[in-house]
């Protein structure tokens, strides 16, 4: 199978192009050995097996002559794994290369020699004692021992010195222990070692640290847990020396071995220990700008989720358990990371502007975070997080000095599905101090949204607040309900006109929800007074309930709309060939759609146009099927409203 991966590969050996005999002085070289951790005991994951690029590089210690392009002992070529040997596992030093190459400066790059044998004791590491080992190793590690002409220490340094003419060694991964669990002499065998090492490379312990892994903990279970007090204590031996920590590095089921996230964590752990002796920042998620503020969505008491000026989200959840934690958010899952401490963190690339939904996803479920304002999206409660505009959004925040109106929430009873349902109805700010009557506004939401989503997602009162305080919208009110779509789709016949999917809305809108807000409100009951729009499937809902009930509504909207596929000859009985009577009965259609969304919305204002229908089409530049296009479309909607 890791055959198939290196030939699956398809990348060429990468020679180190150097014309003088002087070494690179920016070209990085690490030298890595130990044991079965070292070696590499997880098969690689499709993600591991993509080439970091030219700038990592193997020189490996043995030949892979199966590889396609086969791999030379001694010559450089792309670290992908394998690195050990043929048929080994993804190691620490996978990761480790690839975070250093991500935060060091693009001119320099990386290069690691690889030696490690599973089982291996620190005396197999030992110049005056490895031919006395190899002699009483046990019959399983002969043919690792072999691969290295039986002295994986002289094939070490003898790479190591080959590697000295193109580049400078900077330091020294081990990983080793295991097999020397409660050996009272194994931090001074390692002294030796690394002795050996400098003196035969001729190098200066100042300038290349050593940085030794502890083992796998396993919660407290790790089958050689006893060894990290030991590897802890390393730096009293010898004290140009670090360890790297594997507090929360997942592992297998053997309790002895990483698996591949456990890898990968304890290879970046690696890299971020190298890249602060070497005096630079690690990129990692824990690295949080110094302009980054706390999201307006997170619920007070909480730091995060946090956004900085790139529009960059970071995130922290403590799950001190967990194995494997992701962040979900605008389509792609971003690995979080854990520190000692069990606080797994992560930063998102550059987001778009506007409201996300987002979820944490552990052990293969989404959860909420439990530092967001929770909003109804997705079927279900979600987290979510605003990516503030600058002052063009000041629209749809609330203003100083500008009079607020009321949302209120309610209940009613509707007997035509005989149950209580809830709406929420915003009031302009003037409502409470006369007896005037109100046109009103009936404002649907989309697939998987609720009643709540324009007043919390939307921002609607604000929106509406400032409309008519600037004048640019007459005083209304605007009445949300569920519209029976807050399940999953359910199939069925959905033309316009025949749905099945949240129909059960629609007597009750005509038979229920209109007569109760007339009865409980100062409103203008006749249909020059009452609009109805939504957003995607409350669009589809606006057109089958608008169209269908004419002499009730007279202003209509679609944002978005889920309006597929409609034929303007024969959809609710003709109505748009008969342009004129249409035009006169809806004093206002509107369609809007974002520009990066592809719903079809232009096509249906155009096919409208062209049957002689008067239609207010909008884009909202550079937004997607998303909150802020539908902001963006009801501010431009409401100014036409009740004008006529």
């Amino acid at each position: 199978m890791m055959r198939q991966m290196i030939i699956a590969s398809l990348l060429l050996a990468v020679p180190l192009i150097r014309t003088s005999a002087q070494a690179d002085p920016n070209f990085y070289i690490f030298l890595c050995f130990g044991q079965s951790n070292m070696e590499g005991a997880a098969r690689p994951e499709a993600e591991d097996l993509q080439s970091p690029g030219s700038r990592f590089l193997l020189m490996p210690a043995v030949d892979y002559p199966d590889a396609k392009p086969a791999r030379k002992m001694g010559e450089w070529c792309e670290a992908i794994p394998p690195l050990c040997r043929p048929n080994t596992g993804l190691t620490p030093v996978d990761y480790f290369g690839r975070t250093m190459i991500e935060t060091l400066p693009e001119h320099i790059r990386v290069g690691v020699i690889h030696v490690a044998i599973g089982g291996i004791r620190i005396e197999g590491f030992m110049p005056d004692q490895i031919a006395e080992y190899a002699k009483t190793a046990p019959g399983w590690m002969i043919p690792m021992l072999a691969a290295y002409g039986n002295n994986p220490y002289e094939r070490l340094v003898t790479l190591a010195k080959k590697a000295q003419k193109d580049g400078v060694i900077k330091g020294v991964l081990m990983h080793q222990g295991e097999s020397n669990t409660g050996d009272p002499q194994w931090a001074d065998k390692v002294q030796q070692v690394y002795d050996h090492l400098l003196g035969d490379l001729q190098l200066k312990p100042e300038e290349v640290p050593l940085l030794a892994g502890e083992v796998v903990q396993a919660n407290g279970e790790g089958q050689c847990i006893a060894m990290n007090r030991q590897i802890d204590e390393l730096p009293k031996t010898l004290h140009t020396s670090c360890v790297i920590s594997s507090t929360g590095c997942s592992n297998g089921p053997d309790k002895l071995h990483f698996d591949a996230a456990g890898y990968r964590e304890l290879g970046r752990r690696y890299g971020e220990k190298m890249l602060s002796l070497l005096g630079y920042i690690p990129r990692t998620p824990f690295a949080v700008s110094n302009d980054a503020v706390t999201a307006e969505t997170t619920i007070p008491g909480n730091e995060f989720p946090k956004v900085d000026s790139e529009r960059r989200a970071y995130f922290r959840v403590n799950a001190p358990e967990a194995n494997r934690v992701q962040v979900d958010i605008c389509g792609k899952k971003y690995d979080m990371r854990r520190n000692e401490q069990g606080l797994w963190c992560a930063v998102t690339d550059p987001l778009v502007v506007g409201f996300h939904y987002y979820f944490i996803h552990i052990g293969g479920q989404n959860f909420i975070d439990p530092a967001t304002e929770t909003f109804f999206g997705c079927c279900r409660q979600a987290g979510g997080i605003e990516i503030p505009e600058g002052q063009e959004g000041d629209y749809y925040r609330p203003q100083q000095g500008t009079p607020r109106g009321h949302v209120r929430s309610l209940y009613y009873y509707a007997k035509s599905t005989e149950e209580w349902r809830h709406a929420m109805v915003y009031t302009p700010a003037e409502y409470e101090k006369g007896k005037k009557r109100y046109p009103v506004l009936y404002l649907q939401h989309g697939m998987g949204e609720d009643e709540t989503g324009w007043s919390k997602q939307g921002r609607m009162q604000h929106i509406m607040d400032n409309l008519i305080a600037s004048g640019e919208a007459v005083p209304m009110i605007v009445v949300m309900e569920s519209g029976d779509v807050k399940a999953p789709f359910q199939g069925g016949d959905n033309r316009q006109g025949f749905s099945e999917y949240g129909a059960t809305f629609y007597k009750v809108m005509m038979n229920d929800l209109i007569p109760y807000i007339d009865t409980q409100f100062r409103t203008l009951t006749d249909r020059d007074h009452r609009a109805m729009a939504g957003l995607s499937w409350g669009g589809h809902q606006t057109f089958d309930i608008v169209l269908s009930n004419m002499d009730k509504f007279a202003w209509m909207g679609a944002f978005s709309g889920a309006i597929f596929g409609l034929n303007v000859r024969e959809a609710y009985d003709g109505v748009f060939t008969r342009s004129e009577a249409f035009n006169r009965q809806i004093h206002y259609l509107f369609l809007s759609c974002g520009s990066e969304e592809n719903f079809g919305t232009e096509t249906l204002a155009k096919n409208l146009r062209d049957s002689g229908i008067n239609v207010d089409y909008y884009v909202s530049p550079g937004t997607h099927h998303e909150w802020l296009t539908w902001r963006r479309s009801f501010r431009q909607f409401v100014p036409h409203l009740f004008k006529k």
